[in-house]
């Protein structure tokens, strides 16, 4: 089924129930909620598992030399803000300059954390050396998503009736959205950078193990595959994309002029949170 036949509201004749599902699941995971423009491949949601896979893979593979940290780090974080830049809440532009900035600050963030803790973690157990690049994973999504949606908590974002209806800008509800995708995200990388490196520091102990270790990348970059394939998901769905807010939580100026607008017609309000 094509976009255009989709705006107008019909179904080609013989459309069975399932294809129009799978037309409508194709079009959401392709065009942004917010603008319905058509999202760049590499930061759409369904890119995670292919590009997340060979990214984390690399990271967990190459982590005992700065070199190969500051590497890796610069790369997941430039795949990052392209990620985060495309699932953002599109109703708040956000200039080039702020763009620029949030990306500087996500990527220093990701290796002064990776850096520091690879030199503190010398001395320490190899398995926490192991850990090192999810410690930076985590800390640079706390600054990474919030820098990148900046414009959102400065200006926040249009929330609506359940019918769609814009009743104003809440920065409130744009703290609430991004703190639900910042949880996502972590909790998406947690399994694999956890877990995986576990199993890794076991399994090399092994003599069929050491005589393959050019294939310990390779190795490592399919486990992260099988996580992310169950992660993804799972950590998209931890918190629904469309989000609500309870009007008695807003801020009292905006809270006070739907109260006068519409009184207890309106319980909740709802918003994009982005992913």
């Amino acid at each position: 089924m094509d976009t255009k036949t989709e705006w107008q509201g019909s179904v080609p004749p013989g459309t069975t129930e399932e294809q129009l599902h799978y037309a409508k699941k194709l079009y959401d995971s392709a065009f942004h909620p917010d603008t319905g423009d058509r999202m760049n491949l590499i930061g759409r949601m369904s890119f995670q598992v292919p590009g997340g896979m060979a990214i984390t893979g690399f990271m967990l593979q190459f982590y005992r030399t700065v070199p190969a940290v500051v590497f890796w780090q610069w790369v997941n974080q430039s795949f990052n803000a392209l990620v985060n830049y495309t699932n953002r809440n599109a109703a708040s532009p956000i200039t080039p300059k702020q763009i620029g900035v949030a990306y500087v600050t996500a990527t220093s963030t990701a290796l002064a954390t990776a850096v520091g803790l690879n030199l503190y973690t010398k001395k320490a157990p190899p398995l926490v050396a192991r850990w090192v690049p999810f410690a930076a994973v985590a800390s640079a999504n706390c600054v990474n998503i919030p820098m990148m949606r900046q414009q959102e908590i400065l200006n926040g974002i249009a929330v609506t009736d359940e019918n769609g209806n814009k009743l104003g800008h809440s920065k409130k509800a744009a703290v609430k959205g991004i703190t639900q995708v910042v949880v996502s995200r972590i909790t998406m990388a947690a399994p694999g950078m956890i877990i995986l490196p576990i199993i890794m520091q076991r399994v090399e102990k092994y003599k069929f193990m050491q005589r393959i270790t050019y294939l310990h990348g390779p190795i490592q970059v399919m486990m992260v595959g099988v996580f992310l394939v169950f992660m993804v998901p799972a950590a998209c769905s931890l918190f629904p994309q469309r989000c609500s807010m309870a009007v008695s939580n807003l801020e009292p100026e905006l809270k006070d002029s739907i109260m006068s607008q519409y009184g207890d017609a309106v319980q909740r309000v709802y918003f994009n949170k982005g992913l």
